[in-house]
């Protein structure tokens, strides 16, 4: 009995560590714009992190969808190696009245494509950096992001992230410009400002890093102890006992 205690101790102390160990990885695996926030009228550079969720597949492609009823009136791309980038100007479905006239036309869409060699392996991540402006004078403006995977698979981040912070499950990247980023709400459902939290990738690095550690260290007490468990189990009693 108290071998099988042991046992099952060690089991759990292992499963606690695989999944401490996995939980940061895919929470923060989402397609992500920053910085989120804007000043209307301004030229902001916007980076678009993309990690390859896959492990399998590697990232090939890149679609951002630019506004058409807000929309940007010059778009440009900073050149990324081993990636050939397509600005598309197309005709908005309603012209828009702004300061400066009538506009008709506008960047609708920019397309990241790699090179044979160049596509986002399983693990990693790229980042794909434009120029907009000048920033419409509008409440935020959500961004569709399309990823295409090397087996012909496509994850489209899209969904509207609701006032409440409530992540959806493809949430798409968003740029507020008068709006307020939405608060984030906790595992525990406490609502937490988005700017009493820390926002750099150097933040979100550490907190990986911590919970990471955490479960390598629960991965090794759990191993230790189903060493311990196996050796009680195979050895002899003493004879006469």
């Amino acid at each position: 009995m108290q071998k099988r205690t042991l046992i099952r101790y060690a089991t759990a102390l292992t499963a606690a560590g695989l999944l401490a160990l996995t939980a940061p990885l895919s929470a923060s695996a989402h397609v992500r714009v920053t910085p989120d926030q804007a000043v209307a009228g301004s030229y902001s550079t916007l980076t678009f992190k993309v990690p390859t969720e896959s492990a399998t597949a590697s990232t090939t492609k890149l679609e951002v969808d630019l506004p058409t009823n807000t929309p940007f009136g010059s778009v440009s791309y900073q050149p990324l190696p081993g990636w050939s980038v397509e600005v598309i100007t197309s005709t908005l479905p309603t012209p828009v009245v702004t300061d400066d006239g009538t506009v008709t036309e506008a960047p609708t869409k920019i397309v990241w494509t790699a090179d044979a060699g160049s596509a986002v392996s399983p693990g990693a991540f790229q980042v794909f950096s434009i120029s907009a402006g000048p920033v419409p004078d509008t409440g935020s403006i959500v961004l569709p992001a399309h990823q295409t995977y090397s087996d012909g698979s496509v994850v489209d981040w899209t969904e509207a992230t609701p006032a409440s912070g409530v992540e959806p499950e493809s949430p798409a990247p968003t740029l507020y410009i008068n709006d307020a980023p939405p608060a984030e709400t906790g595992a525990a459902g406490a609502s937490v400002s988005a700017t009493s939290v820390p926002t750099t990738d150097a933040a979100s690095g550490s907190t990986v890093a911590i919970a990471t550690g955490v479960g390598i260290g629960g991965l090794a007490v759990g191993a230790i102890a189903l060493v311990v468990a196996v050796v009680a189990l195979t050895r002899k009693r003493p004879a006469g006992r």
